[in-house]
């Protein structure tokens, strides 16, 4: 990653807004399907007061360019989870998994809620370095992170796998095929035993 960005927690406000302004173009809603397949795409749109929420529970990161946000990489605790009433069934699936042999409901875990770069920033190394600074920023308190996917968004499935996450479920619902993706930071390198209860 070039020097001329830097990767830390939010810290105001304002940066929230800009998280916001970023969703906002990289919705699915807004984009032409080719460039969905080409670039990827969001699917949840958030609005501040969640934001601000979230980000009292445990502050997302992002990447700034000089003052601005070009990426961000969002945290949800599960006590997140009454926020955004649409993933109350990631939530609700992901605790029927089990991890290790453990159920995953008695694990350590968080949900990384949705991670955007913008597109002029693309290619620079930011999505590694968004869930590096996670892992930096959120070990002691977790063991791993789980996130859902589209299996359409090719580029994300790719981006993940290639910072470590292996894709431990598949399931389809109303609006999509999801693949859910753990990384474990306890064991990086180990393979992931992951059942539905």
């Amino acid at each position: 990653m070039s020097g001329d960005y830097s990767v830390r927690a939010v810290q105001s406000r304002s940066e929230l807004e800009q998280v916001l302004a970023l969703q906002r173009r990289n919705l699915k809603q807004v984009l032409a399907p080719e460039e969905m397949r080409s670039q990827g795409f969001v699917t949840v749109a958030h609005d501040l007061p969640t934001l601000e929420a979230m980000h009292a529970l445990a502050p997302s990161i992002i990447a700034l360019h000089g003052s601005e946000v070009v990426a961000y990489a969002l945290v949800m605790p599960r006590e997140c989870r009454a926020l955004v009433p649409v993933l109350e069934p990631m939530f609700a699936l992901i605790e029927r998994l089990d991890f290790q042999g453990q159920p995953l409901k008695d694990q350590r875990f968080y949900v990384m809620g949705q991670i955007c770069i913008d597109k002029a920033h693309r290619g620079m190394g930011l999505f590694d370095s968004l869930y590096h600074q996670h892992r930096e920023q959120l070990r002691d308190r977790f063991d791993c992170v789980i996130t859902e996917v589209s299996v359409h968004n090719t580029r994300s499935l790719r981006a993940h796998e290639r910072v470590g996450f292996q894709t431990v479920h598949t399931y389809p619902d109303v609006t999509d095929t999801w693949a859910v993706v753990l990384w474990d930071w306890a064991e990086p390198t180990g393979r992931v035993a992951i059942h539905l209860r």
